[in-house]
C-alpha cells in the first residue's frame, strides 16, 4: 500500500468530521464566516482529497454577515459541523455562534441541493446519533457533554425523550471535554472528546469512552496524546471511519500557528472493543493507505487562476472551489465576465482596513511555505482606495495600490503589532478590526498597474509574511517582514486575500489578473 505522511493537508481545515459512503470517503470542516460555507471534501485512500462543494452560499443575510459599516462576524459563524448518512440521505448540523441557532442541512448527494432547516436549541459542537428504531440523539457540551433525543422529523427535542448528562470533565482545567462525535460500533456506543486535561498546561489530547447503553455510564481514557514533537500542540478533534477492508482510521487536527489547524490521519484498531490509536497513542509520521480507486486524480485544494469565465444560462458564474468570500459577498459589485480575463471588485462603502473590505476574495495559504502573485490595475481606483493583496487574519499586511491626489503609490501597511506577550497562537486579541491599518512605507509609482507578490513562512512557527513588487524583472521587498498569529478574534487560519477598499470616496474599480498560487509542497 502507498505510504504517505502527516500532515495530510497542510492548510486550514480544522474540526473535521469523515464518513464513508461505499467507496467515497467525505470529510466536512469549520469555514466561519467565509461565503460559501461549510466545505464538503472527498476522498478515495483518506490521504488525498479533493472539495465537492458548499453546504450554502450564504449562510444569513443581515449587516454583521454583509460586513456593513463596522460590523463582522469574526470568530462566529459556522463551526464543528457532524456528517452523517442515513437512509440514503446526507446530514449536517452545526450551531452558529453569533446567531445561537442549530442548523440542519440535508440532501440525496454531497453536490447537493441542501435543504436548509434548523434544530430548536443551541447544542454547542454537537453529533447527531442515528439509532435504532429510527430514534435519532444529539450530543453536545463543553466540560459537560448532554445527550437529547429529538424528535423523527429532527424539528426539535422530543417530548419526554431522553435527556441526560453522559460525560462530566474536571473543573479547572484548561479545556474541557467538547468536539464530541458519537458512534455505535458492534452495539456498543462511543464517544470520543478533546480536550485539555492537565491542570496548568494546554496540551490537547484525544479521549474515547465506551457503553454498552445510552443509559449507562461511559469510561474510558485518553487514545491519544501527542503533539508529533510540534511546540506542544496537541493533536485532538475528529472522527473516526472505517475503509470497505474494515481498517480504521481517526482524522484529528493539529494546531499549526499562523497558517491554522491541519488535518491528521492516523491508523486505529480495537482491542478488547476499545480503540488503540497510533502506536502507545503516539502518531507516527508515516502510514500506509489503500486506495478505493488508485488512477483517479484529485483538483488540488489551492489553486492559480486567470480568470477566464463564462456565465450559464441563468447568468450565473461559478469560481473554482478553492476560492471563498469574506463574509457575504455582494454580487452586483464584483465580476470576472466583464473583462475577459479580470476579476473586477467595485467598492460601496468606506472602510478602515482590509478586514473591513467587502467582496474580498480568499485562498488557504499552505504550511510549510508559500507565495500568491497578482496583477493589480488601479485605473479605476478613486482618491484614499486601496488595492492590493493581503494576508488575512488577526494580524494581517497588505500591499496594494492607493490613489492620492490623482498619483499612484504603492503601500505596505497592516494591523499594529501586538506587544511580544499578545503576539502568540490563541492570543484573545481585542477586536482592533476597527482601527485603520498602519502604514509601513509607500513608493511612488509610474501609473496604475503592478505586479505585486505576498511569501509566507510558516515553518516551525517562523509565521511571517513578506510583501514584494516586480520591477525590472527583479522583485522588490516592500515594508517590513511581519509577524503572523492565530488570534482568538478571527479563529483562522491565514488567507491569501483579494481586496480593494475606499476611506475617501465609494465607487472605486479594481482589476486583478493572472493569479498565481504556489507552494512548497508542489512536486
Amino acid at each position: 500500500m502507498p505510504v504517505v505522511e502527516n500532515p495530510i493537508i497542510k492548510a486550514d481545515y480544522p474540526d473535521p468530521d469523515v464518513i464513508r459512503v461505499g467507496d467515497t470517503y467525505y470529510m466536512v470542516s469549520t469555514t466561519m464566516y467565509f461565503m460559501p460555507g461549510c466545505v464538503i471534501l472527498k476522498s478515495y485512500d483518506l490521504a488525498n482529497w479533493e472539495i465537492v462543494s458548499y453546504v450554502y452560499e450564504t449562510l444569513e443575510c443581515n449587516d454583521r454577515h454583509n460586513l456593513v459599516g463596522e460590523k463582522n462576524i469574526y470568530g462566529s459563524g459556522m463551526w464543528a459541523a457532524t456528517l452523517r448518512y442515513h437512509n440514503e440521505k446526507f446530514y449536517i448540523c452545526f450551531i452558529a455562534n453569533d446567531t445561537g441557532k442549530t442548523y440542519l442541512f440535508t440532501s440525496q448527494t454531497t453536490e447537493g441541493p441542501w435543504v436548509r432547516s434548523e434544530i430548536e436549541g443551541c447544542y454547542h459542537d454537537c453529533s447527531l446519533l442515528f439509532d435504532d428504531d429510527d430514534r435519532v440523539y444529539i450530543i453536545y457540551g463543553n466540560t459537560t457533554i448532554f445527550i437529547t433525543e429529538l424528535k423523527s422529523d429532527l424539528t426539535g427535542p422530543k417530548l419526554d425523550g431522553l435527556h441526560r448528562v453522559l460525560l462530566q470533565d474536571e473543573k479547572g482545567v484548561p479545556l474541557g471535554l467538547e468536539g464530541a462525535h458519537i458512534y455505535k460500533i458492534r452495539e456498543k456506543y462511543y464517544i470520543f472528546c478533546i480536550h485539555a486535561p492537565e491542570k496548568g498546561k494546554f496540551m490537547r489530547t484525544e479521549a474515547c469512552f465506551v457503553s454498552d447503553s445510552l443509559m449507562d455510564e461511559f469510561v474510558g481514557c485518553d487514545v491519544v496524546n501527542d503533539d508529533m514533537g510540534f511546540f506542544g500542540n496537541g493533536v485532538a478533534q475528529g472522527g473516526i471511519v472505517d475503509t470497505p477492508d474494515g481498517d480504521w482510521y481517526m482524522i484529528l487536527f493539529q494546531d499549526t500557528g499562523a497558517v491554522g489547524r491541519i488535518p491528521i490521519l492516523m491508523e486505529m484498531h480495537w482491542e478488547k472493543d476499545f480503540p488503540i490509536v497510533g502506536i502507545n497513542g503516539k502518531i507516527p509520521k508515516k502510514l500506509s493507505v489503500k486506495s478505493t480507486r488508485p488512477d483517479y486524480q484529485y483538483t488540488p485544494l489551492q489553486e492559480s487562476d486567470d480568470f477566464l469565465y463564462e456565465a450559464d444560462q441563468n447568468g450565473k458564474v461559478q469560481l473554482k472551489k478553492c476560492w471563498q468570500w469574506n463574509h457575504n459577498p455582494h454580487n452586483s459589485l464584483w465580476s470576472v465576465t466583464d473583462k475577459r480575463g479580470v476579476l473586477r471588485i467595485q467598492t460601496d462603502k468606506l472602510s478602515k482596513n482590509p478586514c473591513q473590505a467587502r467582496n474580498t476574495l480568499t485562498q488557504r495559504t499552505t504550511y510549510p511555505n508559500c507565495e500568491a502573485i497578482v496583477t493589480v490595475d488601479g485605473t479605476d481606483l478613486k482618491d484614499g482606495d486601496y488595492a492590493g493583496i493581503a494576508t488575512l487574519q488577526s494580524n494581517y499586511a497588505m500591499i496594494a495600490i492607493t490613489k492620492n491626489d490623482g498619483n499612484y503609490e504603492l503601500v505596505m501597511m497592516g494591523k499594529k503589532k501586538p506587544s511580544a506577550e499578545k503576539a502568540h497562537m490563541y492570543y484573545a486579541a481585542k477586536r482592533e478590526d476597527e482601527e485603520a491599518a498602519v502604514e509601513y512605507e509607500r513608493i511612488p509609482m509610474d501609473g496604475p498597474k503592478a505586479t505585486i507578490k505576498v511569501s509566507c513562512d510558516f515553518e516551525n512557527l517562523k509565521d511571517e509574511a513578506e510583501l514584494f513588487v516586480l520591477e525590472a524583472g527583479e522583485w522588490k521587498k516592500i515594508g517590513e517582514t511581519h509577524k503572523l498569529y492565530f488570534g482568538l478574534d478571527h479563529f483562522t487560519g491565514c488567507r491569501f486575500a483579494l481586496c480593494t477598499y475606499s476611506t475617501k470616496e465609494i465607487g472605486g474599480i479594481a482589476e486583478f489578473s493572472e493569479f498565481i498560487y504556489k507552494s512548497s509542497n508542489e512536486s
